[in-house]
Order: structure tokens, then sequence, then C-alpha cells
């Protein structure tokens, strides 16, 4: 998708398809009660998944997705020190093993540079663009992630996943009107394939948001982080991106690092 859109419609495509292909529930469910932290949670959401829209699809259209997709990883290690403090659910022994095996796996994504200085992979997760971008977004979707929370406690998971993506795709609507002279024509020509990205993200909102209902925050976040080995061998087939084994190898430890935190 990104070979034929600029980032800014790439942004807002991926909220405003998501929300208008969750908006059918507005038909069939009533509304539901919405407590007195519903609208706060919303804001600041809505806000949220707009910087890491964006700063994902820089990220992933000026670097290779194998090297920038294993870095949300770190969403679970984020969540260890946040959801004590935002939820109040903590982790476990496992769960710092499991923080130990993503942090290496992170530093074995540029294994290969060692040779230019041992810290040298460590400190290219900041001096590289498109690492960097992504630490970002992990950061924040783990915030967000706590949000969501409080937010499907005060609505429901259907509603909470729509409206975040509605408000997202307000936020970004301006932004993009301005930052791209030829948004419309991009939109209408490539609408096959924004569309169903769209699409992917309302299902994968719906069912989250009804697991972090059922489950820890951190627990669900650490599952959907095993879709990293996905993208490194996506990015090896599809894009022939090289580099495929420390990448996977290093996601393969990230991932294992992600078991340790469930079994916690």
């Amino acid at each position: 998708m990104l070979k034929n859109v600029d980032e800014y419609v790439a942004s807002w495509s991926l909220s405003f398809f998501a929300a208008l292909f969750l908006s059918p529930y507005l038909f069939f469910a009533d509304v539901p009660v919405l407590g007195r932290h519903f609208w706060l949670a919303l804001i600041y959401t809505g806000i949220s998944v707009s910087i890491t829209n964006l700063l994902m699809m820089k990220a992933l259209k000026n670097s290779d997705l194998s090297k920038v997709s294993p870095i949300v990883a770190f969403s679970p290690l984020f969540l260890l020190f946040l959801s004590p403090l935002i939820l109040g659910e903590f982790p476990t022994t496992y769960g710092l093993i499991g923080v130990i095996l993503i942090v290496v796996g992170s530093y074995l994504l540029n294994l290969k540079k060692m040779a230019i200085g041992y810290f040298y992979p460590l400190k290219s997760l900041f001096k590289e663009k498109g690492t960097r971008m992504m630490l970002i977004v992990a950061f924040l979707w783990a915030i967000g992630s706590t949000i969501d929370k409080i937010g499907v406690q005060n609505s429901s998971p259907f509603f909470w996943a729509m409206s975040t993506n509605l408000v997202s795709s307000m936020i970004l609507l301006p932004i993009m009107l301005h930052q791209s002279s030829n948004s419309k024509v991009e939109i209408i020509n490539n609408i096959w394939s924004l569309a169903p990205v769209g699409f992917f993200l309302a299902i994968a909102s719906f069912f989250q948001m009804t697991a972090i209902t059922l489950t820890k925050v951190v627990y669900v976040i650490s599952i959907k982080r095993i879709s990293v080995i996905m993208s490194v061998i996506s990015g090896w087939i599809i894009f022939k991106e090289d580099g495929i084994k420390e990448r996977l190898i290093a996601s393969v430890i990230m991932v294992l690092g992600v078991i340790f935190i469930l079994l916690g």
C-alpha cells in the first residue's frame, strides 16, 4: 500500500476504514451506558492512535518491514511497568524473565553490526530513524493499551473500538488534507488496498478489546506481539529483505520473552 500512497493517506485510511467497518454495530446494538472516564480516555486514545498511525506508516515506508516490526515487542516490556501504575496489574518472576528476553532479542536485531562496537546494536535502536519511530510507537501503544481497558470498562469492546478509530480519523483528516496534495486521487486509485487494511484492523481491534475484558492487558498485548515473526518472514518472502537470519533469531527470542510474560 505504501508504495502507492503517502503515509498521511495511509494513516487516515487505517482509522477511517476501521471505523467504517465497525459502524454497522450501531444498527444491531444499543449504545452502551458510558462511564464517567469514557470521554477522557477517548480523547487521549484518539490523539495517541493518530500519532502512532503516522509514526508507524513513516517507519514502514522508510525502513525494512523485518527490521522495524520486531520493535513493537517492546510494548509488553513497557506494560510491565505501566500496568501496575495505571491498572494495579503486577508482573511475576516469569514476566521479568520475559523482559530480559525481549531486550536481548532487540539487541540481536543488529547483531552483524557488533563489529563496529559491542554496544552499536543497542545504539542503533535510537540512531536509525525507522526503529526509533517504532520504539516510540511501542511505548505509546503500551500506554494506550492500559487506557483501552479503562475505555472498554466504561463502554463496551465494540463501541470503544469504533469510537477510537472514528476520533482518530477525524484528527488525521485535516493533517492529511494539509500534508498530502493529492490525497483524494490516491484514495480513489488505491481503495482496494486501503479498505482491506482497515477491515483487518477493525476485526483485530474488536478481538483485542474483548480480550482485555477477560484477562490482564500485558497478557493480551504479549500474545498480540507474536505477529512479529510473521512480519519478519513476510519482509523476507514478499519484499526480498536481507538479514533475515539474524532478524528471525532476534524475533524468536523476543517472542520467547512474550511467552514467559504469558506464563506469568
